[in-house]
């Protein structure tokens, strides 16, 4: 079965670091606007500020970094992000702990956090490219995508659950440990990773800054997904901080029952990313991408009906079940979709773009949401994102456009293979 070829242990110590640090991340779900909630006293528009300020200024300092490790090898990239995320999280219950934690440090961790997670990113999408070959490419995403929604339907409970028990900022040190585990396991994957060369002088250009952006505008499908993707991540994100107000503090939920309607409905992205490669090939990847994509624009508008109590975590079950149900679906199509279209030489820089853009849209969405919440009430404006998302549909591409990137493979930087890519 394809969705059970194996793609050597190079990859097998790739996804294994992977899985550490998404089951971290998902232990310290939403412990941020936790923090800022229920230690800080924070408001609706402070919580979407901690949101949006960390995004929109980790992207501005995240925009030399694609240019730079375009050229470099990833691994090392890889590993130096974990570190920095791993002491940057730390600071949070070692000033806890001090008495010392405040706003302005939350904003300054999730600021780093937020730069080293979109150099990470995109360094890791180059570093697969190099691993694997083209046609396991959606074989590999769809791994890492079910991983990552096994690890959310498990993380939020179990740390809902540990901030009840050991206090608010558990999850957070769970999260930290995390990367420093994935950058030991990142480190171990060893083999050969050739340094990749330049025609040109090392020195980082202005054009260098643009050359994701001018790869995506330039690519007609591309262009399509990307408005699709930034605007859609954007409109769902920018309700996350306005969910977390409204369940935690209007409607009363606890810290485990708000981890529950989110780990739950977890099982629908399990299926969807495993269900992937069966459906591209049966169907191709327009129309999944197509169809997944129209969907998952339908539930988030439910969520403005959500009332206290059991009928209230039923109907946030049920809309996330059906909304992580499509983007367990369509989100490794897309990532494999956007690695097949992109020339090796210019992936860092091109999934740097997509990152950068995505965060700035969710930072500028989401501080605008804040606002909106703080003079119509979370409810309402949770609804305004939801009716918004409806038509998002009409950006997605509707015909289909052959890879561009598999030219000849002149100039393509590649991993040693090591007897790796066994099992196939």
């Amino acid at each position: 079965m394809a969705g059970r070829r194996a793609l050597g242990r190079r990859f097998g110590r790739l996804w294994g670091a992977y899985a550490v640090s998404a089951y971290g991340t998902s232990l310290g779900f939403g412990a941020f606007p936790l923090i800022a909630v229920l230690v800080l006293d924070s408001g609706p528009a402070q919580v979407a500020a901690l949101a949006a300020a960390g995004r929109a200024v980790g992207a501005v300092l995240a925009l030399p970094l694609g240019p730079w490790v375009e050229f470099r090898r990833k691994r090392p990239v890889m590993v130096a992000m974990d570190l920095i995320r791993f002491a940057a999280l730390m600071s949070v219950p070692a000033a806890f702990a001090l008495g010392w934690l405040g706003f302005a440090q939350l904003l300054v961790v999730s600021v780093v956090v937020a730069a080293a997670n979109i150099a990470f990113t995109a360094t890791s999408g180059a570093y697969l490219k190099a691993l694997v070959p083209p046609e396991d490419l959606l074989v590999a995403n769809s791994r890492f995508e079910s991983t990552t929604w096994t690890a959310t339907m498990v993380g939020p409970p179990l740390g809902g659950a540990a901030i009840g028990v050991l206090g608010p900022v558990t999850t957070v040190v769970a999260d930290a440990v995390s990367y420093l585990l994935s950058a030991l396991g990142i480190r171990a994957i060893g083999g050969t990773e050739p340094r990749p060369s330049r025609t040109d002088a090392p020195r980082l250009r202005a054009g260098d800054l643009l050359e994701g952006w001018r790869h995506i505008l330039g690519h007609s499908a591309l262009r399509r997904l990307f408005l699709n993707s930034v605007v859609v991540n954007g409109l769902i994100m920018a309700s996350e901080p306005l969910l977390a107000v409204l369940l935690l503090g209007d409607l009363g939920f606890a810290p485990w029952q708000y981890g529950l309607v989110f780990a739950a409905p977890c099982i629908g992205g399990l299926v969807g990313s495993r269900l992937a490669h069966r459906l591209v090939a049966r169907f191709g990847q327009r129309k999944v991408l197509l169809t997944a994509g129209t969907l998952r624009a339908c539930w988030p508008v439910g969520l403005a009906f959500v009332q206290p109590g059991v009928p209230g975590i039923v109907l946030v079950i049920a809309v996330q079940l059906g909304l992580v149900t499509c983007c367990g679906l369509f989100n490794p199509v897309l990532a494999t979709y956007r690695l097949h279209h992109t020339a090796p030489d210019r992936v860092v820089r091109t999934l740097s773009a997509w990152s950068i853009s995505s965060s700035v849209t969710i930072a500028a969405l989401t501080a605008t949401w804040g606002l909106l919440a703080a003079v119509t009430g979370p409810r309402t404006a949770i609804a305004v994102a939801g009716v918004l998302l409806l038509a998002t549909p009409l950006l997605l591409p509707r015909r289909q456009q052959a890879p561009q990137n598999e030219l000849a493979g002149a100039g393509v930087p590649s991993l040693s293979a090591d007897g790796d890519r066994g099992g196939r």
